[in-house]
């Protein structure tokens, strides 16, 4: 069985993140490194996709700045969304061909992990017939609590997912996260029990690589760091 490396990275830069994923991506393109999985947390900051606009950002990008928040353009799908600490955030750095270079399958597979962890904590959470995230509560009307925006490009996916767990939802009132009015919700929110990122993101990573039909595996970032210094630099073109 093949397997799927989880790294676990704590508080990281948005932008040290994204680096990573590239250079993570660039390496499982030429089948250097196993399919990965990052799993962190950002200091606050706003990710505009490839289809967001302007009103998303209704108080005009000094205002959220000088509350603390950055703002990043990025080359995912969807719209802006909010990342922050206490909530579990996801890269998959996947072969698509692990799921015959289906990517709404692939959606569908990490929506379902996302769903089967959760239910583990106690929470109901259905997928939005939109494809616009996953929704709390038996009938999905009890606010947003994850969603999905993936980057694929030589056959392997970067970005992610990301499940509000016991972050501060303030900033989603902010703007209008996924081109969304509809209010954000959390674990802590929905069950009261704050404190559970370390066990609900082992939860999210088993039930990610059971779907995929890969082994999970614990890779420490030093181990992840060192695979990738291995890997063969790219040789300069011959002019």
């Amino acid at each position: 069985m093949s397997e799927l490396w989880v790294t676990r990275l704590g508080r990281i830069d948005y932008d040290d993140a994204l680096d990573l994923q590239h250079r993570l991506r660039d390496a499982r393109a030429d089948s250097l490194i196993a399919d990965t999985l990052l799993l962190l947390e950002h200091p606050p900051v706003y990710t505009r996709g490839r289809r967001s606009e302007s009103s998303e950002l209704p108080m005009g990008e000094n205002w959220y700045r000088q509350q603390g928040i950055a703002i990043r353009d990025v080359e995912r799908g969807g719209k802006v969304t909010y990342h922050g600490p206490g909530q579990l955030v996801g890269y998959p750095i996947l072969d698509t061909a692990i799921v015959a270079r289906d990517i709404p399958r692939l959606v569908s597979t990490i929506e379902q992990a996302m769903i089967a962890a959760l239910a583990a904590e106690a929470v109901d959470a259905r997928p939005d017939a939109a494809g616009r995230g996953v929704w709390a509560g038996a009938d999905g009307t009890e606010g947003k609590i994850g969603s999905i925006g993936l980057h694929v490009a030589n056959g392997v996916s970067t970005h992610g997912f990301m499940v509000n767990v016991d972050n501060d939802l303030q900033p989603f009132t902010w703007i209008k996260p996924c081109g969304l009015d509809d209010a954000a919700t959390s674990i802590a929110e929905q069950t009261g029990v704050s404190g559970r990122m370390n066990c609900f993101s082992k939860r999210v990573a088993y039930e990610l690589a059971s779907r995929l039909g890969l082994r999970q595996r614990l890779v420490s970032k030093p181990r992840l760091l060192a695979a990738l210094d291995r890997a063969p630099c790219p040789q300069p073109a011959t002019i």
